[in-house]
């Protein structure tokens, strides 16, 4: 019971002042948790995001290469961030669908949590089903490793800032049966769908999304991880 009652209750939490998204890929930020974003930037919360590759493996036109690719994912993604309401956009510029664990990768999330300094992180389960694409596995196990301990660790990765304990984590993508929190975004809901719908390169037919996303993207569903110590 004492656990339950210092886990945060929602994005109109008082005590969430900064939170810090760490994400895959540019627009996935917007699939999974835009609307949360929304209700927390709109209660005052300083929210950054982190994108760990810039998309660049994510082409439909045959004659689109990579770096022209990653160049239009990164101002698409800085357009939709503006929409959120989101303080800081930083691309770490790994290849897509290439990430692996690594201590590197770590200490630049160790680093971007130390900058942060997040009341809150928001990044993947990385252990959902089966089927989950890998640099979201690995985005959220590496994200979960640098928040707890290593960023709260001051001999850890010495050199990426002073430390600092972040209290919580909600994961997104997680299986039905381990969810705890369920965020209403219907508010918000057009401006979500809009902060999509710049994601041009990754949008076959606008108006079929946003019909769609209007049937079904008014929730958004965490599991909470209490990194309190």
């Amino acid at each position: 019971m004492e656990r339950e009652s210092r886990q945060y209750r929602g994005p109109d939490d008082q005590r969430i002042r900064r939170v810090l998204c760490i994400t895959a890929h540019p627009d996935d930020a917007e699939f999974f948790c835009g609307g949360t974003l929304l209700l927390l930037t709109r209660a005052g919360a300083k929210v950054d995001l982190v994108v760990v590759t810039s998309g660049d493996k994510g082409a439909r036109e045959p004659d689109l290469d990579g770096p022209t690719l990653a160049m239009r994912r990164e101002h698409e993604q800085l357009a939709a961030g503006r929409i959120l309401g989101l303080s800081r956009v930083e691309f770490l510029r790994h290849p897509d669908a290439g990430l692996i664990e690594s201590l590197e990768l770590r200490g630049e999330l160790v680093r971007e949590i130390r900058r942060s300094r997040p009341d809150l992180l928001i990044t993947f389960d990385p252990t959902p089903q089966y089927r989950q694409h890998p640099d979201h596995r690995v985005v959220g196990r590496m994200a979960l490793d640098a928040a707890w301990p290593c960023a709260r660790d001051r001999l850890t990765h010495p050199d990426a800032g002073p430390p600092h304990e972040t209290p919580e984590a909600w994961l997104f993508g997680a299986p039905a049966d381990r969810i705890d929190l369920t965020v209403d975004v219907s508010g918000v809901l057009e401006e979500k769908i809009r902060a999509r719908l710049e994601h041009r390169s990754q949008t076959r037919d606008a108006d079929q999304m946003r019909q769609r996303w209007q049937e079904v993207a008014g929730m958004e569903r965490f599991v909470r991880v209490d990194l309190r110590t």
